[in-house]
C-alpha cells in the first residue's frame, strides 16, 4: 500500500465509525418535526417527489441512454482516478446548486420540477465516479451497486446501518440482491430531503434554500460514493 492509500485508507476507517454512529438527538427531533410537517404538505407536491424518484430508479436498473455512456477507466493510479472523481463533485455540485437557484426562484410550479432534475444529476454523478473508478456500470451489479450508494447517502440511521452492511460486504451479498425495495428506496429519500426542499417552494427564499441545499446534498453524495468505492478498490 503506498503513502495515498494509506492516506485514505484512514479516511476510510473515519468515514465508517460515523456512518456507524447514531445521529445526534438535535436530528432525532428534527425527523419526528419534519413527519409531523409533512403531513400538511399537499398531496399533489408528495406524488410529484415520489413519482419522481420511483420513475428515475426504474430507468436506472432497466439501462437507459444516459446511463451506459461511461466506460469504465482504466490506466490510471487511485490517486489520478480519485483526483477526476474530486473535480466531478465539484462540477456536478455546481451544477446542482445553480438548478436550485434558478428553480427555486422561480416558484411553486417551476420549483417542483427541482426534485426530477436534481435525481438526474446525482445519478448521473454516481454513474461517472463508478466509471472512474473503474467499474463497468452498464452492468445491473453496478447499477445496483449506485442505488445502494443513493440509498446509504440518503436514509435514516436504521435504513443507512443495514445498507452500509450490505456495500461494506459487497461480494457476500451481491448474487442475493436482485432489485432494491422500491417503497423504502422512495420514502427514505423524500424523508431525508422533504423538508429543506419544501422550503425551496416558499416564496422569497426558494432561490436561496435551493442552491444551498443541491449544494450540500451533493457534497454529501461524493463522500458518500468516494467511500464506498475505496472498499471495494482497497480490498
Amino acid at each position: 500500500m503506498n503513502t495515498y492509500e494509506q492516506q485514505i485508507s484512514e479516511e476510510l476507517n473515519k468515514w465508517k465509525s460515523k456512518m456507524q454512529t447514531r445521529s445526534s438527538i438535535l436530528n432525532r427531533i428534527s425527523k419526528k418535526a419534519q413527519t409531523k410537517i409533512n403531513s400538511y404538505i399537499p398531496e399533489k407536491a408528495h406524488e410529484v417527489i415520489t413519482d419522481s424518484i420511483k420513475n428515475m430508479v426504474k430507468v436506472t436498473l432497466a439501462g437507459s441512454d444516459w446511463t451506459t455512456k461511461e466506460k469504465p477507466v482504466e490506466g490510471m493510479s487511485l490517486e489520478e482516478k480519485e483526483k477526476q472523481v474530486k473535480e466531478a463533485v465539484v462540477r456536478y455540485r455546481k451544477t446542482a446548486l445553480w438548478e436550485g437557484a434558478g428553480t427555486g426562484a422561480a416558484g411553486l410550479l417551476v420549483g417542483l420540477a427541482d426534485f426530477p432534475l436534481l435525481l438526474g444529476i446525482k445519478m448521473k454523478f454516481l454513474f461517472e465516479a463508478g466509471s472512474l473508478y473503474g467499474f463497468n456500470v452498464k452492468s445491473y451489479e453496478e447499477r445496483l451497486f449506485i442505488l445502494h450508494i443513493f440509498q446509504l447517502a440518503f436514509s435514516s440511521d436504521e435504513r443507512k446501518k443495514e445498507t452500509f452492511s450490505i456495500i461494506e460486504n459487497w461480494d457476500a451479498h451481491k448474487d442475493t440482491l436482485k432489485e432494491v425495495d422500491w417503497r423504502v428506496f422512495q420514502q427514505e429519500y423524500r424523508d431525508y430531503i422533504d423538508f429543506v426542499k419544501m422550503l425551496q417552494l416558499v416564496p422569497g427564499i426558494g432561490a436561496f434554500v435551493g442552491a444551498y441545499a443541491n449544494y450540500n446534498l451533493l457534497d454529501h453524495l461524493g463522500e458518500t460514493a468516494m467511500n464506498c468505492y475505496r472498499m471495494r478498490v482497497l480490498r
